[in-house]
């Protein structure tokens, strides 16, 4: 049997892992396809090293732009590499535009086509996100649900014949780390009294929007304990755009890390503050407070009240 798995983005490396381990000694061929979506060495080349991810097949390069543009242009590559690979399965994980245009693909070729991460709803239709994982849902012959809560919302969209509950592969990985957890010294932050507080920022309406940015960039600068703000590519664009200084007062600029890092720098914060669903999730998992800038999430079980 020959599988495909399309990946573009971190939080799709993460999931691809536990996955790749599960078909590493079965009578499968695994052929992994990066989009390119993430093409920052920071955002990509460090994850695949970090977690030990099998090699790339190919790389698409299909690089960033607007919604339109990147789903269309990724989804152009990705047919013309199933027609020459011909799987039996395509596997395509979470809510990017690598997802949507991944599935969108094999569908059209008439390839079985499987969701990872499937039936999550944030409710908010506005999120290129939530589009994503509703169309890709709705396109695939197979869904595997992580939670209860979204095997439900995927009966209630008549999606339950092809649907399995099977949990959350992210979960998996993590469980497996806090068996052996990572230790890291921060610069500057060993023996600090209160502890400190993790930052990330990327989704575009907080980035995007000049006046939001600088509320919450101003606000992690008035903390009165360290913030340790991991800069995703996206969040230093758009403040060297809008003349926003990063680093100030509270916070302490660091560079994107890889997945075992990230880890245990969040595991050793007294708190999280992001617009991630993928480390709201993990700090809930970690037993760490999370403080989601969002109006809604796709992960309503990590929500306290």
């Amino acid at each position: 049997m020959k599988i495909v798995s399309i990946v573009g983005a971190r939080p799709q490396f993460v999931k691809l892992k536990p996955v790749a381990a599960a078909l590493h000694d079965r009578d499968v061929e695994h052929l992994v396809i990066h989009t390119g979506q993430h093409y920052d060495a920071d955002m990509s080349d460090i994850f695949f090293e970090g977690l030990s991810l099998p090699p790339v097949h190919l790389n698409l390069e299909v690089g960033s732009g607007k919604q339109g543009k990147q789903t269309a242009s990724t989804l152009a590559r990705v047919e013309t590499v199933l027609i020459e690979t011909q799987p039996d399965w395509v596997v395509v994980y979470g809510d990017t535009n690598a997802t949507l245009a991944g599935a969108i693909a094999a569908v059209k070729l008439d390839l079985r086509t499987a969701h990872i991460e499937a039936g999550l709803r944030s409710w908010n239709r506005s999120m290129p996100e939530e589009i994503n994982r509703v169309l890709t849902d709705h396109a695939a012959d197979l869904l595997f649900a992580p939670t209860e809560l979204s095997l439900a919302n995927l009966r209630a969209e008549g999606l339950g014949d092809r649907t399995h509950m099977v949990g959350d592969v992210m979960a998996d990985l993590l469980l497996q780390v806090k068996e052996n957890p990572p230790t890291m010294e921060i610069p500057g932050l060993a023996g600090t009294e209160n502890g400190y507080v993790v930052a990330t920022l990327h989704r575009a309406s907080n980035t995007d929007d000049e006046d939001q940015l600088r509320v919450l960039i101003s606000a992690l600068q008035s903390l009165d304990v360290p913030v340790v703000l991991v800069a995703h590519p996206r969040l230093l664009a758009a403040a060297k755009h809008f003349g926003v200084v990063l680093e100030l007062g509270s916070v302490r600029v660091m560079e994107p890390l890889g997945y075992m890092a990230m880890m245990s720098l969040v595991a050793g914060a007294r708190g999280l503050v992001t617009d991630s669903g993928g480390l709201q999730k993990e700090s809930f998992l970690l037993g760490v407070p999370c403080t989601t800038v969002r109006t809604e999430t796709e992960w309503p079980e990590t929500l306290i009240g």
